[in-house]
């Protein structure tokens, strides 16, 4: 992944979070998705920190959502990789984020990994 693309990917992914545009964030992703994140146990109530699949994802970002309504992302930096990027952003918690995302050949996200500082 070149600079260029890293960037307009970050600039659209952040925008379908900052609209809360569940249907656009998701569709920067492919179905056979895995997510990690340790926010997961919070949302969910449940002793897990990934989600497999579109359709879980899905489920656990609209709780996401419905939670923190005033959601706002705050792009830091960005990162290419090789086949990947990594997106360190500051969010409405004022918490420092970096999420990698790896991409299938079909430039769709296949694995997806925040972590919080």
């Amino acid at each position: 992944m070149d600079a260029d693309s890293a960037q307009q990917f970050a600039r659209e992914w952040v925008k379908a979070w900052n609209d809360h545009d569940l249907a656009a964030i998701l569709a920067h992703y492919a179905e056979d998705v895995v997510f990690h994140s340790p926010r997961i146990r919070m949302v969910t109530g449940r002793d897990i920190d990934f989600v497999t699949g579109k359709d879980a994802l899905r489920s656990y970002w609209a709780a996401a959502l419905e939670r923190a309504r005033d959601l706002y992302f705050e792009v830091d930096h960005v990162l290419a990789g090789s086949g990947a990027l990594t997106i360190v952003y500051t969010n409405h918690r004022q918490q420092t984020v970096a999420e990698t995302f790896v991409f299938n050949a079909a430039g769709k996200v296949e694995r997806s990994i925040a972590a919080y500082g």
